[in-house]
């Protein structure tokens, strides 16, 4: 059997924004109602800088059935070196055979695959009149989740914060240059004070945002920490927030900022109200009323790497390419 690997070009190339939405809604739907398997991720700290290692394995059942998993490096320090912080690959094997199918690399698919995720709960849970995105961060997620949201709202300006005001200006210019309107904002409750939509993309171990800085109404993404430890929302925003996991069990294990506001007494597994899928199946009802703050948790999820990968290797073959 032949080993077919795909290179970042060709990942950005063959996964548009767009769809990759489409692909992890569906993803995520079949995750909840239990047509995937997954287990929780493996993270091996590889030092106290934050670098880290983690092997994601996991499995897609029906008719176009696959398994395999994401094995990806976390360097932190690669940001401002032009370097992804994300690097690895998703490894693909052939369900009939068991043999290796496909190697493609994971920085590209991880970095599109994460903004829509939250692209798509942003869908789902946002109002639908929101327009205002806030950032609360500037690095490569940030930037992607400009590229992913505006896929789903009409996004009339983006607020951007970060700890360095220079590098926060030079991506907000980049955001102008894409055609919308762009500010940066001096501290993070600043950032956040009139947003409709609060994307946390930022390396913060701990809290940057606080309850008193959102306003009623307001979507949260909670995505940069991906494990438990660093939280970048604090425990009062966590108990006031309608909130919602990728992956549920995942979540209740590994997700900081719901770990340490159940530590603080003011939550229990309850307040986690059921994961995204379920509400993009029509199961579970997500935002209640415009007044409600509601909180997507994002780990990432294997079963949205898989699904990427299989799309990028079904386009690959209708080209006759690789």
């Amino acid at each position: 059997m032949k080993l077919r690997v795909v290179s970042a070009d060709e990942v950005a190339r063959l996964l548009p924004y767009r769809d990759c939405i489409a692909l992890v809604r569906d993803a995520m739907t079949d995750l909840s109602e239990g047509r995937t398997r997954q287990v929780l991720r493996s993270i091996l700290k590889l030092d106290d800088e934050g670098r880290m290692f983690g092997v994601m394995p996991g499995a897609m059942t029906g008719a176009e059935a696959t398994f395999g998993a994401k094995l990806v490096s976390v360097y932190p320090d690669n940001f401002g070196k032009g370097k992804m912080s994300h690097q690895g690959v998703v490894v693909l094997f052939d369900p009939e055979s068991g043999a290796p199918a496909a190697v493609l690399e994971a920085g590209e698919i991880t970095a599109i695959r994460t903004a829509a995720a939250s692209a798509a709960a942003t869908d789902a849970l946002a109002r639908p009149d929101a327009t205002r995105l806030a950032l609360l961060g500037y690095g490569e997620q940030a930037w992607r989740h400009v590229l992913a949201i505006r896929e789903v709202r009409t996004i009339d300006d983006v607020t951007v914060w970060g700890r360095s005001r220079a590098r926060a200006e030079e991506f907000a210019e980049r955001v102008r240059g894409c055609g919308l309107e762009a500010a940066v904002a001096t501290s993070a409750s600043e950032a956040a004070a009139s947003a409709d939509i609060i994307c946390t993309v930022s390396s913060a171990s701990e809290p940057i945002l606080m309850s008193g800085d959102v306003a009623d109404g307001a979507h949260i993404n909670a995505v940069g920490s991906s494990f438990a430890g660093p939280s970048e929302i604090d425990v009062a925003l966590v108990a006031r927030a309608r909130m919602f996991a990728d992956h549920r069990e995942g979540v209740l294990a590994q997700g900081a900022e719901y770990l340490r506001a159940k530590a603080a007494g003011l939550v229990d597994e309850d307040h986690v109200l059921g994961e995204i899928g379920e509400i993009f199946a029509g199961t579970l009802e997500g935002r209640v009323g415009p007044d409600d703050v509601t909180l997507y948790k994002s780990l990432g999820s294997i079963v949205q790497d898989l699904a990427a990968a299989r799309h990028i290797l079904a386009r690959l073959e209708a080209k006759g390419e690789g």
